[in-house]
């Protein structure tokens, strides 16, 4: 039997691969890592052992500081904190990534992005990450009022962790991109009546990987997810739904947007990033968008993957961050 699934695999890989690049020949830029027919591959693959997985738990260099368990928000006997992460020898004000994690609105913790928050911070970047009212604890807008309030609280303490206020991304993955995309597309007064910090929420540049975007199709209006996450089913509230999803919230002066998205994604159909596309260029916002064949939800966690992400986040960095472009 193992014989036979091993056998399956590598034919079915053959089959999806024979016209797919390894490299690309005019520029040095790196083409999509081969993916995978379908989930049952992928799991093949990973139970075979050929699928490289990045370390999720990644030891802090002695090079990183880190700053943990800051309260940046109290509400409702909650302390809402972030951590902070950068080179120890950073002498000058540096563009912060803030990253914000997934998990359904319904669980996740800060944590699961370390392998970014390190790699970046190790790129010269400060990077954060940020706590946030799950589904169970409050419902919408919540959890976007809180991600709002980190940033207000980012920019006003920027001196004292050497971070440029001027110069901010937000970064999210799943849940995480959805309430990226809301806190990069809703202006300072939306959303915001709970924060306690007066400056901006606006930020330079927006990544979303593999997040929803909008939770009023029939797909979206019927997962256990949205309806957690909003406190009210469609049939009850159907504004509610659009008022939380970012394809509403569209309009020319958002900030410039990276976009993540596997085609085999069963949880989030690509569908979503193929509109927001879409939708941004109707608009006139710059976006580039990275529709990976063959990868299903949570694809970073490949270390091709990963890699794949990181090359193209570091340029859109370069450009919209470090070049001081679109300033807020």
């Amino acid at each position: 039997m193992k014989k036979f699934l091993v056998f399956l695999f590598f034919l079915s890989q053959i089959f999806l691969n024979a016209c797919t690049q390894e490299n690309n020949k005019d520029t040095d830029a790196p083409v999509a890592p081969r993916g995978y027919r379908n989930e049952t591959f992928l799991k093949i693959a990973y139970a075979m052992g050929f699928l490289d997985l990045i370390e999720t738990k990644p030891a802090i260099p002695e090079s990183i500081l880190e700053y943990k368990d800051i309260t940046y928000k109290q509400i409702d006997s909650i302390d809402l904190k972030l951590d902070i992460y950068k080179q120890k020898n950073l002498t000058k004000a540096t563009p912060v990534l803030i990253f914000i994690h997934g998990g359904g609105w319904s669980k996740g913790k800060r944590s699961d992005y370390l392998p970014y928050l390190i790699d970046f911070a190790e790129k010269g970047y400060v990077t954060a990450t940020i706590s946030y009212r799950l589904s169970k604890v409050a419902h919408f807008p919540a959890a976007l009022e809180d991600v709002k309030c980190a940033v207000r609280w980012i920019r006003k303490n920027a001196s004292e962790y050497g971070i440029d206020p001027d110069k901010i991304a937000v970064i999210g993955g799943s849940a995480g991109g959805h309430l990226a995309l809301m806190l990069a597309y809703t202006s300072d007064n939306e959303f915001s009546d709970e924060c306690p910090d007066s400056v901006s929420s606006r930020v330079n540049a927006v990544v979303d990987i593999y997040g929803p975007v909008d939770l009023t199709t029939p797909y979206a209006q019927n997962r256990p997810e949205s309806t957690s996450f909003l406190g009210k089913s469609y049939d009850e509230d159907p504004v509610l739904f659009k008022e939380a999803s970012p394809r509403f919230h569209i309009s020319r002066d958002d900030p410039p947007t990276l976009i993540f998205h596997g085609t085999i994604d069963s949880l989030v159909p690509v569908s979503q990033s193929d509109s927001l596309h879409k939708w941004l260029n109707k608009a006139g916002i710059p976006n580039e968008y990275h529709r990976l064949k063959g990868w299903p939800h949570t694809m970073d966690i490949s270390k091709k993957v990963n890699n794949y992400c990181q090359y193209y986040m570091d340029a859109f960095f370069e450009k919209y961050l470090r070049s001081g472009i679109n300033q807020p």
